[in-house]
């Protein structure tokens, strides 16, 4: 099918309201549009130089906990939560009580994300894995009502306070299982010949207009994005998320969405998804390069200068990387140092302009990797 030739769906009647009932996707796509061929093109060697880059940087494992957070907060972020990667990471009873939720759900997305990556190696991409993910994603938070794990038995709407107002009406539940197994076979189906980059773009917009759950589809349908690059061997490691894209271009994300289902235009959501991936792509590999010459100065120039507590300091700071908010119980924990000598290692630190403490007090203090948190967009110390 050339993609001008797309046609989206149809309105089907409901009781008092119309749903949308998207067209099955599960079928080859060409195209004439040599803009998409230049966007494919350019998308794909960004993510090959991502792929590279992260080979053959030491200890990058370090760093992807802190991209999933960053996707995490982002995400969450475009559904209305306003936890940033610091409250996130510090514990609960830390944070103020009206933030809790909002640190549930970004955590909820983070082990999610793990869970399925990890799923990934003895599962294929598919409804199961879909379904388990989104359970963890809803599980003991906000969303914890509405069916976690399960695609809806009711219908639900997007915008609006009801369905008579809605601004778009997906399709009924009872076409969710016919709907929802086309998107698995066309995923995986080796016999349609469509770039991997296509085919995702492709899927996320089919997921967004199916909206199988109740709630948590905006944050599963990104979610899915960086799963399918890693299970189709695109990206070795889930470093490319592109929730910070979409939130930045908020407005053109959803029309490009809506133009495909009201004016078939899937070229132009294509086209807008694949400048997504290029522009991630390029920010990843800058913040990865960016990382490694942070990591590198400050075990030349900082904690080399802290004598005898260097060897411990080196050991310290690598775990920052993966915690960069801690408490002196942290450091006990990460070091096995005794209390007191875990505080004579967090003053070092401070001391070094390494970490900030952010909260003045004298007991229960929080300690920020605050230039390594600033790399993600975030980090900005608080007193």
């Amino acid at each position: 099918m050339n993609i001008t030739e797309f046609k989206a769906g149809s309105y089907k009647k409901g009781y008092e309201y119309q749903y949308f009932l998207p067209a099955k996707i599960n079928h080859p796509y060409y195209w004439t549009d040599t803009v998409i061929n230049e966007l494919l093109e350019k998308a794909s060697l960004k993510l090959g130089e991502l792929n590279s880059f992260s080979r053959f940087v030491p200890d990058t494992d370090m760093f992807i906990i802190m991209h999933i957070y960053k996707e995490a907060v982002v995400s969450s972020r475009i559904e209305g939560t306003r936890t940033n990667i610091e409250e996130a990471l510090i514990e609960e009873k830390e944070i103020d009580p009206e933030k809790r939720d909002d640190r549930k759900e970004v955590n909820n997305y983070v082990s999610a994300m793990n869970a399925a990556i990890e799923e990934l190696q003895t599962l294929p991409l598919s409804n199961r894995l879909i379904k388990h993910t989104h359970k963890i994603l809803l599980s003991g938070g906000r969303g914890d009502q509405k069916n976690p794990g399960e695609f809806r038995q009711s219908q639900n709407w997007i915008g609006g306070a009801s369905l008579a107002d809605a601004v778009f009406i997906p399709p009924a539940h009872t076409e969710l299982p016919a709907l929802m197994s086309d998107l698995e076979f066309f995923l995986h189906k080796t016999e349609i010949h469509v770039p991997h980059l296509i085919k995702i773009a492709i899927a996320h917009y089919q997921f967004e207009t199916i909206h199988p759950f109740l709630d948590g589809n905006g944050r599963t349908g990104r979610l899915l994005i960086t799963l399918y690059l890693v299970s189709s061997g695109i990206l070795d490691k889930p470093l490319l998320y592109l929730s910070d894209f979409f939130e930045k271009n908020k407005t053109l994300y959803y029309d490009n969405l809506t133009f495909v289902r009201s004016k078939n235009d899937l070229g132009q959501w294509i086209k807008f998804f694949l400048t997504g991936v290029i522009r991630t792509a390029e920010n990843s590999v800058a913040t990865l390069k960016a990382i490694t010459e942070l990591k590198s100065s400050i075990e030349k120039e900082r904690i080399l200068l802290m004598g005898k507590r260097a060897k411990q300091g080196i050991e310290f700071f690598h775990q920052l990387f993966r915690k960069p908010v801690v408490t002196i119980k942290d450091v006990q924990k990460m070091t096995s140092l005794s209390p007191k000598a875990a505080n004579g290692l967090a003053k070092a630190f401070v001391e070094q302009r390494i970490l900030v403490e952010t909260t003045g007090y004298q007991r229960n203090r929080v300690f920020v990797f605050s230039e390594y948190l600033k790399m993600f967009g975030e980090g900005e110390v608080r007193r």
